[in-house]
């Protein structure tokens, strides 16, 4: 997965390079960008190509807009957006069949340096059947394709991987930083190894979990996943979030982590409430005096410190989903903890997306990690040991 070519290893100049981005930002009401954080991760490589002396043309999708074209899914803000972004023009392609007359006509009379955005590839239906047609009709604009979309990079569609079927592959910047970082944490990590997995349910991160067990020396396990495991260990867990049908998959996999030697770390107390409420009455009890009618929506503080003392240890920590409720601040501070150990420590620090990395952009600790990956389901992957379809047909080096 990581010997795979750039486009550092291509020379562009003069040629069209038909790109796959992720710019699937939120929109306001008014259809204005509310965060342009996806546009721009893509500026380096835009940028790259640009002062390469390529022609440019970039496709991404845009919400759910089902297969058909919808002027709430438009990507003509995001144009907008980006052209503020780079400080020069971008033409916008309003084809509603993606490579329409008005993508044709653009593309022909490019010159060096110019850029492009198509309208969003999931207008049509056969984006993500990865349809034969379209992913041709996509090819037919460029001379070379490049993906930059790691976000998307775990789902074979025409725009990530059928493309690939008519044009040479090559990974952009983003990708090649998140294969290296990541995937180079998880190939061949510094030592001591520390992996952090919270959110909701174990059955999201059940190929996860056996993948990390191989690799790391230390698994910390919070958020609403780890009163399954807690159940599985005997403790009474109340009206917490409880995955019955994983209870015995859960003895299962601390059983593994013992025969490995990798230390997992469950909470040791845990803050409760009747409710789940943001202003739910709350208190802090040891995990063997959960009431029957309480449920754990937080780490409390001795957990706080015992997870804080593994991740002084580590070397590398990889960190994905949150250890409680952050969205509401009474259940925010376990969630805080964590983040604060990380910008704190000196190890090579990655967020595998999603909620971790929302939360730790929310609490202001985003400059504090060596990476921030962009993809939520294409890092799981990752950490999962999958291959992903997006990335397996780069050119290899």
């Amino acid at each position: 997965m990581l010997n795979k070519k750039s486009v550092r290893d291509i020379d562009v100049k003069g040629k069209k390079v038909i790109m796959r981005v992720d710019f699937n930002v939120p929109l306001d009401e008014n259809g204005n960008i509310s965060d342009n954080t996806r546009i721009i991760a893509a500026l380096p490589t835009i940028n790259y190509l640009i002062d390469q002396g390529a022609k440019l043309i970039l496709m991404s999708h845009l919400g759910r807009p089902k297969g058909e074209a919808n002027p709430k899914y438009s990507l003509e803000p995001v144009a907008q957006g980006l052209a503020d972004a780079l400080g020069k023009e971008v033409t916008f392609a309003s084809d509603d069949i993606v490579v329409g007359e008005s993508a044709k006509e653009a593309t022909a009379e490019m010159k060096d340096g110019d850029v492009i955005l198509l309208q969003n590839v999931r207008y049509r239906k056969e984006e993500t059947k990865n349809g034969e047609n379209f992913s041709q009709e996509l090819a037919s604009l460029g001379e070379i394709f490049v993906n930059d979309a790691f976000g998307t990079a775990h789902r074979a569609h025409s725009s990530t991987v059928g493309i690939t079927q008519f044009l040479p592959a090559y990974g952009g910047l983003l990708i090649e930083k998140e294969l290296r970082v990541m995937g180079g944490a998880i190939e061949n990590p510094e030592r001591p190894f520390a992996a952090i997995l919270g959110g909701a349910k174990v059955s999201d991160k059940i190929g996860v979990i056996n993948n990390l067990l191989e690799k790391v020396d230390s698994l910390i396990i919070g958020g609403g996943m780890a009163y399954t495991f807690l159940k599985a260990q005997g403790y009474e867990v109340g009206t917490s979030l409880l995955e019955e049908d994983k209870i015995g998959l859960a003895k299962e996999l601390l059983h593994k982590a013992r025969e490995k030697s990798v230390e997992l770390l469950l909470p040791k107390d845990v803050v409760i409430a009747k409710e789940f409420k943001a202003d739910a009455e709350h208190r802090t009890v040891s995990i063997d005096q959960i009431p029957a009618d309480y449920m754990g929506l937080d780490i409390g503080e001795e957990t706080q410190q015992a997870f804080k003392k593994t991740i002084e240890k580590a070397k590398t920590v990889v960190w994905n989903g949150p250890m409680g409720v952050f969205e509401m601040p009474a259940f925010a501070k376990g969630t805080r903890a964590i983040a604060e150990a990380l910008a704190d420590s000196d190890a090579t620090t990655i967020i595998g997306g999603g909620d971790s990395a929302a939360a730790v952009k929310q609490l202001g600790y985003g400059d504090k990690m060596t990476h921030i990956s962009t993809g939520g389901g294409a890092s799981l992957e990752l950490l999962e040991g999958k291959n992903l379809p997006g990335i397996e047909v780069l050119e290899d080096k």
